[in-house]
């Protein structure tokens, strides 16, 4: 099996080559239906690829996608959120577009990235949820792999200088990571998601990058848990 992981992990290098997207900042992204195929190709039926609606309330859409082993234990797993209404495609394809995100990012945590761990809907979305902040400040505001601590820790010369939020919101997601470390059951996961449910809904207001950062923390460690049963 680990040889056919390093086989789909190539394999959506090679496409990110030929088929990848640049982004701005010249990054490469390859969209998820090419990381698919490349997933496919590889694995055929053995792995499973499984969708859960977790939200839809009619203002926003939440999914998470798992992807699990022949057994029907989890193995990866991502999350993504719409808003109704913000952007084309989300005023008539809002489920649709999510499903994509999720799954784009439950590929991406077994290493099928193709470049960038965000799916092309997230990276639209990031801003889509910023306006859609913006445009209910004066009612209720909309409704989250460790690979990078939060904000990075290469900081730009000519960028602005660190703020006590910015200070707060690294000691932050550095304690998830090490209390997460020391979680021995999904359960536990859950329970210190719920306690702190409240700070990453803050920080998500603020910052949803980084919300989304501290939210991956937390599935990475519970699909390790799951996969060790």
């Amino acid at each position: 099996m680990a040889n056919k992981y390093m086989d789909a992990m190539a394999h959506a290098h090679e496409l990110n080559k030929t088929h990848g997207i640049t982004q701005r900042g010249g990054k490469v992204y390859t969209q998820v239906v090419h990381r698919m195929e490349a997933f496919r190709s590889v694995f055929g039926g053995e792995l499973g690829v499984n969708t859960d609606i977790l939200v839809d309330d009619g203002q926003r859409v939440v999914v998470k996608a798992t992807v699990t082993d022949p057994d029907g234990r989890t193995i990866g797993s991502g999350m993504a959120e719409e808003i109704r209404g913000q952007g084309h495609v989300n005023k008539t394809s809002a489920l649709e577009n999510c499903e994509t995100s999720a799954i784009g990012r439950a590929l991406a945590s077994l290493g099928l990235a193709g470049g960038e761990y965000a799916s092309m809907n997230e990276i639209d979305a990031v801003s889509r949820k910023e306006q859609a902040q913006l445009s209910n400040q004066a009612g209720a505001p909309p409704s989250i792999p460790s690979q990078e601590v939060v904000p990075s820790q290469e900081t730009p010369s000519d960028a602005p200088p660190e703020t006590e939020e910015d200070r707060a919101d690294k000691a932050f997601y550095k304690s998830m990571r090490s209390l997460l470390a020391d979680m021995k059951s999904v359960s536990g996961v859950n329970d210190l998601f719920g306690k702190q449910k409240s700070t990453i809904q803050e920080i998500k207001n603020r910052r949803p990058d980084r919300a989304e950062k501290i939210l991956d923390l937390f599935l990475a460690r519970e699909a390790e848990l799951k996969g060790g049963n």
